[in-house]
């Protein structure tokens, strides 16, 4: 529902810079309705929605002073709004059981992420996975899966056996994986969007 007394927007927002709470109040009645709806069709839990609701607006009390007149509220208050249901989402990831229980849930997703962390547009996210391997594992992963070389080749190179290999790039790769899944903002988007549809 619009609230009928919100023609100035600019006005209601100057008043909530200097920290008047009618202001807030004002703007909480505008555009709670809408946000909750966007909230809910994410979260698909009114309680959720309910909480993720409250946060959002505590925040925005939290940052009146910075309100930009000039620009939109209503982009920065939905852009507010998006990133408090991925901190939830976030969050809810780092939890070990949680891990475990979308890794069940999105097994099919999650084993077919190679195409998607082998992509050139997302290297920086590759060499950040890179770095936190073991130096003999990330040497495997780079010779066989970015450079083409069979395990062969990569045991000749390295002085290795293939078996060495076959097995440090099978820990490479899910430690690679895991580190996508769990800190690309696109996975995130597609965790919420699979765990939704059940």
């Amino acid at each position: 529902m619009v609230n009928d007394n919100f023609a100035d927007e600019r006005h209601w927002l100057s008043l909530l810079k200097n920290g008047e709470r009618r202001a807030f109040d004002a703007i909480y009645q505008h555009y709670s309705h809408p946000i909750y709806a966007r909230i809910l069709a994410m979260t698909k839990l009114p309680e959720l929605a309910d909480e993720l609701l409250q946060d959002i607006f505590l925040k925005v009390w939290e940052m009146h002073d910075r309100i930009d007149e000039s620009l939109s509220f209503q982009a920065w208050i939905y852009k507010i709004a998006e990133h408090t249901v991925y901190d939830h989402y976030r969050k809810m990831a780092r939890d070990a059981k949680m891990r475990e229980h979308l890794l069940r849930n999105f097994a099919e997703l999650y084993y077919h992420t190679e195409d998607y962390i082998l992509n050139k547009e997302r290297i920086n996210l590759l060499e950040k996975a890179l770095q936190r391997l073991p130096a003999q594992r990330q040497l495997i992963f780079k010779l066989c899966r970015i450079e083409g070389k069979s395990y062969e080749e990569a045991a000749a190179i390295l002085n290795i056996s293939t078996s060495t290999v076959s097995n440090q790039l099978v820990k490479a790769t899910k430690s690679i994986k895991d580190f996508v899944f769990f800190n690309s903002r696109e996975f995130l988007i597609f965790m919420i969007a699979f765990y939704l549809r059940k």
